[in-house]
Parts: C-alpha cells; structure tokens; sequence
C-alpha cells in the first residue's frame, strides 16, 4: 500500500487512465466486431459505415498509444480487405 500522498494520488491517477483506456479500447473492439458482423451479414452499405467509424476509433486508439501504431494498421488493413471483397463481390 502506498503510504505518501503522492504515491496515492498517483494511484488514483492511474486508476483513472487505466478506465479511459479500457474503455476506449473496448469501444474499438466492438466497432471491429460491428465491421465483420456487416461483412458476415453481406451489408455493402452498413459495413462501409461502421468501417469509417472503425477506422476513426483505431487511429485514435493508436495516436494516444492505447494500442501498437503497427496493431492498428494491422485491424485497419484486414477490415479494408474484407469490406473491400464485399464491395468486389457485389459488382
């Protein structure tokens, strides 16, 4: 247990990040999750929509550091690959 003040302010401080990170991560998991549930599902339009919010929660995720800069580019490429063969596969 921390014992001066500012070890438990910085406990408190980090407590706080640690729920902003979580939930900016898990945010952009689920919008990955809506992507590929679209894709699944055979919505041309639907997944070119919730890819564009996908891509805008994962640049964030990855400016702040919330996640590797190459992870991000790693979900973004297979989201774009995959949106990408539906639009191909519905011309």
């Amino acid at each position: 247990m921390a014992h001066s003040r500012t070890a438990k302010k910085n406990i408190r401080k980090n407590e706080a990040r640690r729920a902003l990170n979580k939930a900016a991560v898990s945010a952009m998991r689920t919008q990955v999750k809506r992507v590929r549930a679209a894709v699944a599902a055979g919505d041309r339009e639907g997944a070119a929509r919730e890819f564009r919010t996908a891509m805008q929660l994962t640049d964030k995720a990855a400016k702040v550091n919330r996640i590797h800069k190459n992870t991000a580019a790693r979900i973004k490429s297979r989201l774009a690959t995959a949106v990408n063969s539906l639009v191909a596969a519905g011309k």
